[in-house]
């Protein structure tokens, strides 16, 4: 008996019960008696064993309902089966699948067919109005494709070029003269290599075989080789005889005629003979063709031409390339990635800036690009993976930058650098919202909760490491092994990816085998030399790798400890370090590579005050280093001067870090730290003096030449650290003949360097490489993608920037900073280097210079101040310690004293006529005395950035023993003080005694030493008010004004003290001034609130409370309801706190705005008309309570009245007839 399948069968089981059902007798037999024909076999129906019951009186069959003849089904008989019929026959007989259907469709040849369809004709005819025939068109169309394919890479003899197409024959353009036109398309081809350059040629082949499925390659190949060997009959042994006696010599030439094969032909592989030029230059034609620009209208036999909304646009849509991507053809997924690669790369140099409205990065990144890119990665084919790799790199990294920090990495500080983050500020959950401290959610626990999409959306670097990149790079590193392009971009990746932040770098050293794949494979200890078969990258050192230490390394002191000692990087880097770059068996662009990225490395270890130990064990090779850089710039290969010129760059920043190493040795003996001292002394670095000094001179004399002025750089820096440490704090310091060489260093090398003609063409190009003074040295690309933050330096380079390799910043100012250490052990020497020691010891030059410097002097520090980023906490103060409070920089104080005070006076009368302004010279005067007061005010509401003033110290000085990480802080939190820094004072008081939702009475007492801060802060701001307005410009007059209005919020009787209300009538009379009127802009929102009419509403409320009808606070109320500010202001006052009109009793005359402010133009707002109207007739409103809205009120509804618009009348009817509906009641 049959048994029914079960889920738990394989195939086989089920093919072998439909054997054993075909072959059994379960089949139905046909019915004799109904007219079927049977099988041949005559059974008796009575041998039935079936037990059936038949009623002889009953028909057989159930009569129809109809009358009709019964029906007989015409497939009943392909039904019936025999015994000895096949049953797989019998399936492909019957199977209708879709692969068996196309299987049985026959082609047929219609290209001598005479019929066309509609489609096909209404073509033709455009064509043929256009000038072109059907023939003519499919032949350009074949000769497109020849192009490609028959074009050679190699400086072929001419007899060959001309011979012919090797891979078209020509057949099925349906012409007698076939073979001409194929000749004559083999001939443009030729003509068209030929204006292509060599290199051109060779960057498209290797780019193309990095892309293309090997196997792809292959067969075009072995096409082309089959065309070459391929003879007729009667010619074959004649030219198989040839082709064995030039067999051999082709085999040995072979590598010989194609120099530029990205591999090397070896003579046991098969069909090798001859290199397949052809075929590559064909996919390059192919390559170069797919991504056009949307202008160019091209035919459509010239290009690749899709059949979307816009057939006539050569090239795929990007919804076209996004369907590719996905296809089950192989070689449709490479090329979509690989188009998608180019277009990122072109939408970064603004390629497409011209020709589209908007960012194709976001349009490409909201399609999903970055995930399209991550699920391409999980690929099984090498090449799908390699070209996603290749467009994920296009997309994260910018070369121009990573040139940026390589160029700027020798530079003062030049290690340290700002991570990578995005700027965008997360929204704050409203889940949060009423939940306590202890059981809100981390930002890490936040984090985990969300989607990788959004994630993504807010940082496009997080959101890969959520989607798992790190584990899958392991894999195709350490599984996979792709080719050394493919190598190079994850390698890459990986940099740009410890940029991001410190946590970044951290989930890639605890990446389970990544960086233990990375040190084995591209790091080793030893090595073999370069074959010459296909290159890799693997087990041998690689400098992208090296420089991937470097850069983790940057991003804290831990990192760096646990590359150098747990992942075994020292020994691999004094591996690298102790040969010369020409010793290391690599090639020599490698090896210098390889060289300078291993100092670079050390120097970032020892920045740390780590792997100084080496220092001892390579002393003789640093010192050999040193004294053939002279003889390494003789070099007249511009190229090797380059990299040789970087790796000395590199020695001497390490030299620099393992001094100030050096000089905390004594510091830390002394056992004032609990940090154990360095291996390094004072005494181990002392002797690179001399020769560092020679090394100056050297490079002073040829300043001009090529590369000179890198060089110098690093000399002047170290030396200048040098005469610094030595001075500190060193036990062997000899004080006489240390001024004797500073006097010897100055005339020899300062002085002639400071009259050199290419220093001061330096100084005058200054203002052309500053960001600040140049504002298109830094101008943003045209594809800013938000959550991929980067430096800029996409593309080419149109203004010159701060980076530049001809910047004069880098030079001068290392030069400043060697004067800075001269200067401060030497002061007589102030007086001969003073063009530059203008700008360094500002207590020493004051004292000769002051009434024609100092003015100078405190403008560009308060300019600066507010400009220094974050990690620049302890210059910002050094300045506030040094400069910004100090008499000596503010003349307007010492010179005349009284009289500087009456002079301002008479400057600032225009703004200051309010009646109740005091004089301002007695202020002055005062702020003059208490400048020292209310340096330690600031300095002290600043103590909160404390830690962060310590490791700026830390970094500038270069206690390497105490620094933590080479990244310095967050660009998103803004600098290192705010543009109203003046105001800090004003802000902390508000924050701790006033309401942010404003309202109510404020009963708290202030603390204790609040009323001295405040007075301090507005006396400063009325300094600087008076006498440097220009620091200000910055903060906007409606930050001033939201500023000093939270002196009414924090207190209810703060603003009552006289000398706040003397101070703040001072500062109102400022704000007042006709031109900051006209500069007063009310709707933009001042930082720190969402809007002013909020601050506006807690100003009402807190008038009403604690007022008592203060004029003060009553002016400040009535500023903005100008008839140019917003009408909801005033909507507030008449409509919502109308109870205040009764104590607002500024008078006309003491209104410091004037009345016509406030009345013209004509009020056009009915709902205010309205309740003007019905404040006077409701005598809300009086004279004696509030003059001046009073008079504001009646003007507006005067006009409103008598205006010839009859709409007014219905307007005034219904007010009268509500007021007196409101008085009866």
């Amino acid at each position: 008996m049959l048994r029914r399948p079960k889920p738990t069968d394989s195939e086989e089981d089920l093919l072998r019960e439909q054997q054993r059902f075909l072959s059994s007798s379960a089949l139905k037999r046909p019915d004799k008696r109904r007219g079927e024909e049977g099988t041949g076999d005559h059974e008796d129906p009575q041998e039935d064993p079936r037990d059936v019951v038949k009623m002889s009186d009953l028909p057989d069959e159930i009569p129809s309902l109809t009358p009709a003849p019964p029906k007989k089904s015409r497939f009943k008989k392909e039904h019936v089966r025999f015994e000895d019929d096949d049953p797989e026959d019998h399936l492909n007989r019957h199977d209708m699948h879709i692969s068996a259907v196309l299987s049985r469709i026959i082609e047929k040849d219609s290209s001598s067919g005479s019929k066309k369809s509609i489609f096909a004709r209404q073509i033709e005819a455009q064509r043929v109005k256009a000038g072109l025939s059907s023939l003519q068109t499919v032949q350009k169309n074949i000769a497109f494709a020849s192009a490609a394919k028959t074009s050679s890479i190699t400086n072929q003899p001419s007899g060959l070029r001309m011979g012919g197409p090797l891979l078209v024959s020509g057949q099925g353009l349906g012409s007698s003269d076939a073979a001409q036109e194929t000749m004559k398309i083999h001939q443009e081809n030729q003509a068209r290599l030929q204006e292509m350059s060599q290199e051109e040629i060779l960057e498209e082949q290797r780019k193309l075989l990095h892309q293309l499925d090997p196997m792809l390659v292959d067969f075009v190949r072995s096409q082309k080789t089959r065309k070459l060997c391929g003879s007729p009959a009667g010619s074959s042994s004649t030219r198989n005889r040839r082709v064995e006696d030039q067999g051999a010599s082709q085999k040995n030439a072979a590598h010989d005629q194609y120099p530029n094969l990205p591999i090397k032909v070896e003579k046991k592989w098969v069909h090798m003979d001859k290199g397949e030029n052809n075929a590559w230059q064909y996919f390059l034609t192919l390559h170069t063709c797919v991504c056009l620009c949307l202008r160019t209208h091209l035919p459509t036999h010239l290009g690749l031409h899709h059949h979307g909304e816009d057939p006539e646009l050569a090239g795929y849509s990007l919804q076209e390339l996004f369907l590719l991507s996905r296809s089950q053809v192989t070689q449709q997924r490479v090329l979509a990635l690989s188009i998608l690669a180019n277009i990122i790369t072109k939408a970064h140099a603004g390629a497409f800036a011209s020709d589209l409205k908007g960012s194709i990065l976001l349009t490409l990144l909201d399609a999903g690009l970055l995930f399209l890119l991550r699920f391409s990665l999980d690929d099984s084919v090498e090449g799908v993976m390699s070209a996603a790799i290749q467009a994920m790199r296009a997309l994260l990294v910018s070369p121009g930058d990573e040139d940026a920090l390589n160029t700027t990495f020798p530079w003062f500080l030049g290690m340290y650098c700002f991570p990578l983050l995005p700027t965008t500020k997360e929204e704050e959950d409203e889940e949060d919202e009423g939940i306590g401290e202890f059981t809100k959610e981390t930002a890490n626990e936040k984090e985990e909760r969300k989607s990788d999409h959004d994630v993504a959306r807010q940082d496009m670097v997080k959101g890969l490491l959520k989607m798992k990149l790190l584990p899958r790079l392991r894999y195709i590193l350490e599984v996979v092994r792709p080719s050394p392009r493919v190598v190079l971009d994850m390698l890459e990746l990986l940099v740009r990816i410890a940029r991001h932040s410190t946590s970044t770098a951290t989930q890639i050293l605890d990446c389970p085998g990544l960086m233990e794949t990375v040190m084995a494979e591209f790091l080793p200890i030893s090595w073999a030399p370069p074959s010459s078969a296909v290159p890799s990258l693997y087990e041998r050192p690689v400098a992208m790798a090296i420089k991937l230490l470097r850069v983790l390394g940057t991003a804290g002191r831990h990192i760096c400890a646990r590359l150098l000692n747990s992942l075994g990087g020292k020994e691999r880097l004094s591996r690298l370090l102790v040969v010369e770059p020409q010793e290391l068996m690599l090639e020599t662009e490698e090896a210098f590579q390889c060289s300078t990225e291993a100092f670079r490395l050390w120097a970032v270890a020892a920045s740390y005050g780590q792997s100084c130990s080496l220092y001892g064990d390579l002393y003789p090779v640093l010192v050999n280093a040193l004294q053939s850089v002279n003889q390494s710039q003789m070099s007249t290969d511009h190229a090797l001067l380059s990299l040789m010129l970087q790796r000395a760059q590199a020695i001497l920043v390490l030299l620099t870090q393992v001094t100030h190493t050096a000089g905390c040795h004594e510091e830390l003996s002394q056992g004032a730290e609990s940090l154990p001292p360095p291996p390094v002394t004072w005494a181990h670095v002392a002797g690179l003096q001399p020769t560092v000094k020679g090394l100056l001179k050297a490079s002073q004399k040829r300043l001009g030449d090529a590369g000179q002025t890198e060089a110098s750089i690093l000399y002047l820096v170290f030396f200048g650290l040098l005469t610094q440490r030595c001075s500190l704090s060193q036990s062997s310091f000899k004080p006489i003949e240390c001024l004797q060489e500073l006097e010897s260093l100055t005339s020899e090398v300062l002085l002639p360097l400071q009259s050199h003609q290419v220093v001061q063409k330096m100084m005058y190009s200054l203002r052309t490489y500053s960001a600040i003074c140049n504002s298109h040295s830094c101008i943003p690309g045209s594809e800013l993608v938000p959550s991929l933050p980067g430096l800029g330096f996409f593309g080419e380079k149109t203004h010159p920037s701060l980076s530049d390799p001809a910047s004069p910043f880098p030079l001068l100012t290392a030069l400043c900073y060697l004067l800075n250490s001269v200067i401060a052990i030497h002061r007589g020497l102030i007086t001969k280097v003073l063009c530059f020691t203008l700008w360094l010891q500002f207590k020493l030059i004051i004292r000769l210079y002051v009434a024609k410097y100092a003015s100078l002097f405190h403008q560009v520090a308060l300019v600066m101040l507010p400009s220094l980023q974050p990690g620049s906490e302890y210059m910002a103060h050094e300045l506030m310690s040094v400069i910004i409070f100090n008499q000596d920089f503010i003349p307007e104080c010492i010179s005349g004293g009284p009289e500087a005070a009456a002079l301002a006076e008479l400057r600032l009368q225009e703004g200051f006529s309010t009646p109740q302004a005091p004089p301002l010279a007695p202020l002055l005067r005062e702020v003059c005395l208490q400048l020292s007061s209310v340096r330690g005010c600031y300095l002290t509401h600043l103590a909160y950035c404390k830690p962060a003033v310590l490791s700026s110290r830390d970094t500038h000085l270069g206690r390497t023993p105490w620094v933590q990480s080479l990244l310095l802080p967050n660009l998103s939190l803004g600098p290192a003080l705010p543009s109203d820094w003046p105001f800090l004072p004003l802000i902390s008081l508000y924050e701790r005694m006033g309401r942010s939702d404003g309202g109510g009475v404020q009963t708290d007492s202030l603390p204790a030493g609040s009323l001295v801060s405040v007075i301090y802060c507005l006396q400063w701001h009325l300094l600087l008010e008076s006498w440097r307005e220009g620091s200000l410009a910055m903060v906007p007059p409606v930050a001033k004004l939201a500023r000093l209005a939270c002196i009414f919020l924090s207190s209810s009787d703060l603003f009552l003290e006289p000398p706040v209300q003397r101070l703040m009538w001072a500062l109102f009379g400022g704000l007042t001034r006709p031109a900051k009127l006209a500069g007063l802009d009310l709707t933009t929102p001042p930082p720190g609130l969402a809007s002013f009419h909020d601050l506006y509403s807690a100003l009402l409320d807190q008038f009403e409370a604690v007022s008592f009808g203060d004029e003060l606070f009553g002016c400040f109320l009535l500023l903005p309801l100008q008839r140019r500010h917003s009408v909801t202001m005033r909507l507030a006052v008449f409509g919502e706190h109308v109870g205040l009109l009764r104590s607002l009793g500024v008078s006309v005359q003491k209104l410091p705005i004037p009345l016509e402010n406030y009345i013209l133009p004509p009020e056009d707002s009915l709902p205010l008309l309205w309740l003007y109207f019905r404040t006077l007739v409701m005598k809300s409103l009086r004279r004696a309570w509030c003059p001046v809205l009073y008079s504001v009120a009646v003007a507006h509804v005067n006009a409103f009245i008598f205006s010839q618009d009859p709409a007014p009348q219905v307007c005034i009817t219904f007010a009268t007839q509500d007021c007196r509906s409101n008085n009866c009641d």
